[in-house]
């Protein structure tokens, strides 16, 4: 935002996910003349009217974190009257906009930025499976060494998270609905299991697969006592709460950003940034060599929309001449 601000730019800012948003950044980038609506802990209508008080000044251009910002331009298409493109930066954010485009909805060029090489092989890998871990032992200061670890999903981020809690001395079960990730999991020296029958021998339950309600109700009744519950995907539906709350005789905040479950038969679960993307929403997030990457990609990609004319409303790949010239090689 500040690097577009000084290139001249006049630029809006918010949140895609709340429970993540930091308050001295906000006000850091307010002293820098950026346009900031974003506040840590805003409910859904406040979240809403935020993105609405940015998409109302018409951008030209979005650069979308999660798919929040395109599904109201669509919703609202009024508001994108002057918009040339998007710049979707993660896998939930591209699925949704590749969902549009093959129901022939989408009403905007989108670059896929999640989809570079550059991108998920060292943000969703490296970047989340270290910020993930990070995260989880500041959080419970536990030792993750001898405990056994459930990776749902074994996407870049899921790969990311069993392979950071292997190196860490863990234990690892992976739970993959695919067939081929499945035997990559297994192959990669992990044990594949169904969620239910991984569910008695977890002590650390990470989602990561961009899907709803991935654990729920009876996934709960089947964990042992004292089970962390994480969720690393974008979105905060991966681990069904309100299930969760209905089976609960009491919840207790027993640190910061990790609630304890007393369920009805006495066992305690422990639940870590209320089920919100665990690296930021109960860290700092990604260490600022992988972000670097990835913003540069968005910033490089933003120029590319910008200056080209005629682009279809379609999902794009990154231009590789933006990837290998950025490093100063050139290509036949």
């Amino acid at each position: 935002a500040i690097i577009l601000k000084k290139l001249g730019a006049e630029v809006w800012v918010t949140s895609s996910n709340t429970l993540s948003t930091k308050d001295d950044v906000c006000a850091a980038l307010a002293k820098n003349s950026i346009h900031v609506y974003s506040i840590h802990g805003a409910n859904q209508e406040k979240f809403e009217s935020f993105i609405h008080a940015i998409v109302e000044k018409k951008p030209h251009a979005v650069v979308d974190d999660g798919g929040d910002v395109s599904e109201y331009l669509h919703r609202y298409p009024e508001y994108g009257m002057n918009l040339k493109g998007i710049c979707e930066e993660t896998t939930t954010g591209v699925a949704r906009s590749r969902k549009k485009y093959q129901e022939n909805q989408l009403r905007y060029p989108t670059i896929a930025i999640n989809d570079a090489k550059s991108k998920y092989l060292f943000d969703n890998r490296y970047g989340t499976g270290q910020s993930t871990w990070t995260a989880i032992m500041h959080l419970t200061n536990m030792t993750v060494s001898g405990k056994t670890v459930v990776s749902i999903g074994y996407g870049w981020v899921g790969r990311g998270v069993a392979t950071r809690a292997a190196g860490l001395g863990a234990d690892i079960i992976v739970v993959e609905r695919d067939p081929w990730k499945a035997l990559e999991a297994k192959m990669d020296g992990f044990q594949v299991l169904p969620l239910e029958k991984a569910c008695p021998l977890g002590d650390f339950f990470i989602t990561s697969t961009g899907a709803p309600n991935v654990i729920r109700k009876e996934h709960f009744l089947l964990l042992k006592e004292g089970a962390f519950l994480a969720n690393a995907g974008h979105f905060d539906y991966e681990i069904d709460v309100e299930a969760l709350k209905q089976i609960t005789k009491a919840i207790k905040e027993v640190r910061d950003e990790i609630q304890e479950f007393s369920l009805g038969d006495g066992k305690k679960l422990y639940l870590l940034a209320r089920g919100g993307i665990i690296n930021i929403a109960g860290g700092l997030g990604h260490p600022i060599e992988i972000m670097d990457m990835s913003f540069s990609l968005q910033l490089a990609s933003l120029h590319h929309i910008l200056s080209s004319e005629n682009l279809e409303n379609k999902v794009y790949q990154v231009p590789v001449e933006i990837v290998i010239g950025r490093i100063g090689i050139s290509m036949q």
